[in-house]
């Protein structure tokens, strides 16, 4: 390449550059370069990323680009027009052949093609055009300076025609050019309107992303809940206007905010309450409980029927959004590639100068310089290969935290056999009725004590391990605390589908099992301001007042996401035996927010080693939909086709499978009416795991899109580095061309 370079670099340098002066002395032209003006003028002329183009070829590429997008805009097909209106030929050894015409003509017929699109458009091409700044510069002066032209003729031609236009027509354009700023200054506090859009900022600003992330995947949440408000509406709302008769309804003592029993066993929190009949019918019982005839209904309402398909469409829009949002994410974070290219964009073209009040550019600068941090130490990471001692530890820290895994499922499967047992002496004891709804708290207190003291044996193990990584740290505690969670409630569901459970009814084992989910996600929350009282605010005193340190804890992300997770996934499992459950998630959700958002400002200190979390979100979102949402699919899915519901209670009792309620009514219906037999195929199980198996390959085909344009992005960044370096190696020959010429003279 030297030698290249030498022989060519003679036909490089211009006639008069002999006289050009190299400031660069041979030791410091690594570090601090200053080239002559000549070497600068050369530099300039050189087209970016078009190696080996001339600009008339440039001009009139863009040329023929700009007129067929004008063409394609403007113009109606050649078929439609007349002989007489057809374009003419006259031009065409201009526009197809550029090495017929000037560098003055392509300009010209550039700018004058460029002067039929909007503003927009045009600096758009010009900022694509593989030109340099000097040739872009000419034409934007030129496109101005006629667009100027052309501008002072059209408000010449406005003035002539307004002193004989009517007040009419100025107050007609006066009110459509208020509502146009109108709509736009909407548009633009669009995005302030977003719930919790200040408190976002802030927690982005003085935590980082990392932190950011954890309260973006809470507000994810929220979405995925509202989804269920097809219960609220077609289910829950119309057994409420139409109760059935409760026989000895149990006095409230508060106890039951608890455990779920008591005062709420029969009410519409639970699946027990609602009936296998037909609403609005002659021999529905009435508001007050009788069963005396009403009128005749105008539309029945079957709500066995409306049970069943609303939690089918609930789950399937959350399962939309939940592949949507990880479309999205895996978009936003895969594609642009890696983040440490975009230093620069961030140093000069992140200020946002419409911001005026003095709060928002404090929080802006803030923002700006936390994410400069992650960005330079994203870019001082390096990965240093692992030691045979790294190893071995690593190894043992895995084998540790595996092994307490299954003892803490070993324990909870033995303790859950005993209350089984202790309940059921309590209840041939006949004991009090609050003393066997306290033993109903026994089980989901253990396991919310085991997911909270767990993770303090995993941080002790991390601090073993010594990653540097900090985004491997994340990943391998979310990995540990996935493990123990969802084994766990693998455990818990097998018990409750094989009816091994504590309750405190025998007749309606859906009831007894939407209770046992009621209490675990209450405990749950209990044991979440628990460990967030202790872990941040009682440790933050003790290290200010006892131990006299100028630090505070930090936020601990995969515990809080984990935790997120874990509710999450207790709502999709007791959604069918609970139908007000996702309501209880919902406000859970938002106390969580308020009261972390709290405790973090309050308490908490910004990571200790920024690190960006653009692959976070995706992580998360990955994380709530196989593990979590899967599961709990397949576990209703079971719940609905194979297990036979209680005899005495619920919407499908006296069913075989819960499922033979569909089935029915699709039998009457294809009686009725033999047209819509597609009905009846489309809700067959095989159907519905064909359907399944073809979103699962959508997804798959997504993300490997998105690789493949991660990759491409990498392959034409690398060969603007490349150029680049031909760009430095060509000036530095030039130098070394002056120096010599410079000697012999």
């Amino acid at each position: 390449m030297q030698e290249r370079g030498q022989e060519h670099s003679s036909h490089l340098a211009p006639p008069d550059a002999c006289a050009a002066m190299a400031c660069l002395e041979p030791g410091q032209g690594e570090q601090h370069p200053c080239y002559s003006s000549t070497s600068m003028r050369i530099l300039a002329s050189m087209p970016s990323r078009t190696i080996g183009r001339s600009r008339g070829a440039v001009i009139s590429q863009y040329y023929n680009r700009t007129a067929q997008l004008r063409r394609r805009n403007s113009r109606p097909p050649l078929q439609q027009l007349c002989r007489t209106a057809r374009p003419s030929l006259r031009q065409y050894d201009l526009e197809t052949d550029p090495a017929r015409a000037t560098l003055e003509d392509k300009r010209s017929l550039l700018v004058k093609e460029m002067l039929s699109l909007p503003p927009s458009k045009c600096s758009h091409i010009l900022l694509i055009a593989p030109l340099n700044l000097a040739e872009k510069r000419t034409l934007w002066q030129e496109l101005s300076g006629q667009r100027g032209t052309l501008r002072q003729r059209t408000q010449h031609r406005t003035s002539s025609f307004s002193s004989s236009s009517s007040l009419c027509g100025w107050s007609k354009d006066y009110i459509v050019l208020s509502c146009r700023n109108l709509w736009y200054r909407l548009l633009s506090q669009l995005p302030a309107m977003q719930p919790w859009h200040y408190a976002l900022k802030q927690i982005g600003g003085r935590f980082g992303s990392s932190v950011l992330s954890y309260f973006l995947f809470l507000k994810m949440l929220l979405m995925f809940n509202v989804s269920f408000l097809l219960l609220l509406l077609f289910v829950v709302a119309p057994q409420a206007v139409y109760p059935p008769a409760s026989a000895n309804p149990q006095p409230f003592t508060g106890l039951e905010l608890l455990t779920g029993a008591g005062y709420f066993t029969n009410s519409l929190l639970y699946y027990g309450y609602y009936r296998n009949v037909t609403l609005n019918e002659p021999c529905a019982s009435s508001p007050n409980g009788s069963s005396s005839p009403l009128a005749a209904p105008l539309l029945p309402y079957n709500m066995p029927l409306a049970y069943l398909f609303s939690i089918g469409a609930s789950f399937f829009i959350t399962c939309v959004l939940l592949v949507y949002s990880m479309y999205c994410s895996f978009r936003e974070s895969y594609r642009l590639g890696s983040s440490v290219k975009n230093l620069a964009v961030k140093v000069f073209c992140t200020w946002d100068f419409k911001v005026m009040q003095r709060r928002s550019v404090k929080l802006q600068c803030e923002n700006i310089c936390t994410h400069l941090k992650e960005l330079l130490a994203e870019r001082q990471s390096r990965s240093a290969p692992l030691s045979p001692w790294h190893t071995v530890v690593l190894f043992l820290a895995w084998f540790v935290s595996l092994g307490t895994a299954l003892l803490c499922v070993l324990a909870v499967l033995h303790f859950s056999e005993h209350m089984h047992m202790v309940q059921q002496d309590h209840r041939m004891q006949g004991s009090s009725e609050q003393q066997r709804e306290a033993i109903l708290l026994a089980l989901p207190f253990v396991v919310s004590l085991i997911n909270v003291l767990m993770p303090y044996l995993y941080d002790l193990l991390a601090m073993w391990e010594r990653l540097e990584s900090p985004v491997v740290q994340v990943y391998v505690s979310v990995s540990r605390h996935l493990i123990l969670k969802m084994v766990i409630l693998g455990l818990l569901c097998y018990q409750w589908l094989s009816r091994r459970m504590v309750c405190s009814t025998e007749e309606c084992w859906e009831t007894c099992v939407g209770q046992e989910l009621y209490r675990f996600v209450v405990l749950d929350f209990i044991f979440t301001l628990l460990d967030t009282l202790f872990r941040e605010l009682v440790w933050r005193l003790i290290l200010e007042k006892r131990l006299k340190r100028k630090q505070r804890p930090e936020f601990d992300i995969a515990r809080n996401v984990l935790e997120l997770i874990y509710g999450q996934t207790l709502t999709w499992l007791g959604v069918f035996f609970a139908p007000l459950l996702p309501a209880v998630q919902v406000l859970k959700l938002l106390l969580l927010f308020y009261i972390k958002k709290t405790s973090l400002m309050q308490n908490c200190q910004s990571p200790s080693k920024p690190w960006q979390a653009c692959h976070m979100n995706t992580v998360f979102i990955t994380l709530l939909c196989f593990p979590s949402f899967m599961g709990a699919a397949v576990f209703l899915s079971y719940t609905i086709w194979s297990m036979r519901p209680s005899e005495t209670c619920g919407p499908f009792q006296g069913l075989e499978t819960i499922y033979k309620s569909g089935q029915t009514w699709m039998q009457v219906l294809e009686k009725s009416n033999p047209n819509i037999t597609w009905l009846v195929w489309g809700c067959q199980p095989l159907l519905l795991q064909f359907m399944s198996a073809i979103l699962l390959a959508v997804i798959y085909v997504k993300i490997q899109m998105v690789k493949v344009q991660q990759k491409i992005m990498s392959l034409l960044n690398e060969r603007i580095v490349n150029e680049r370096e031909d760009k430095l190696f060509l000036i530095k020959k030039l130098h070394s061309v002056y120096k010599q010429r410079e000697r012999r003279a």
